[in-house]
């Protein structure tokens, strides 16, 4: 066991703590996960890696593409939900750090709701692992898909 003292990290509207190659953030209740999550990686400079996470929710928009008009459809949801899995990716657009998310919800009737995700703001907890790679990863718009694209020239 590491007895050595952790050095924790604190941000707007989330802290963390790095273990190991990875880092732990809690989201803070009422915070929009996309910003709290976004400040984080541009905090700690993560320009690709891996995000899960866990935790509850009173609203949250998510977004399902159309690849016949090449736009998403949002629908927000304003109710108390869990969420079961979030699960992402950190990249750079434009040279800006993007977060490409995903979500199931579980409703309070047990049915479950998902898709990309556009936002959400905790109500309760949120639980997130950032698994940072030593790299730059970068996305670009495909026009004739109307979708971002890794981009491994770049």
């Amino acid at each position: 066991m590491n007895t050595t003292a952790q050095t924790i990290l604190k941000g707007k509207g989330w802290t963390a703590r790095k273990v190991d190659n990875a880092y732990i953030v809690s989201v803070a209740d009422k915070s929009s996960i996309v910003n709290a999550l976004t400040d984080f990686v541009t905090s700690q400079q993560i320009r690709a890696g891996q995000i899960t996470g866990i935790g509850a929710v009173n609203e949250a928009t998510l977004r399902f593409f159309n690849p016949d008009t090449k736009k998403y459809v949002d629908k927000t949801f304003n109710e108390q939900m869990e969420v079961s899995n979030l699960s992402g990716n950190i990249s750079e657009v434009e040279g800006k750090p993007m977060l490409h998310l995903h979500a199931t919800l579980g409703k309070s009737d047990y049915t479950a709701l998902a898709g990309h995700l556009q936002d959400a703001h905790v109500r309760g907890a949120g639980e997130f692992f950032i698994y940072p790679l030593n790299s730059r990863v970068v996305k670009v718009k495909n026009e004739n898909v109307g979708l971002n694209f890794y981009d491994f020239e770049q």
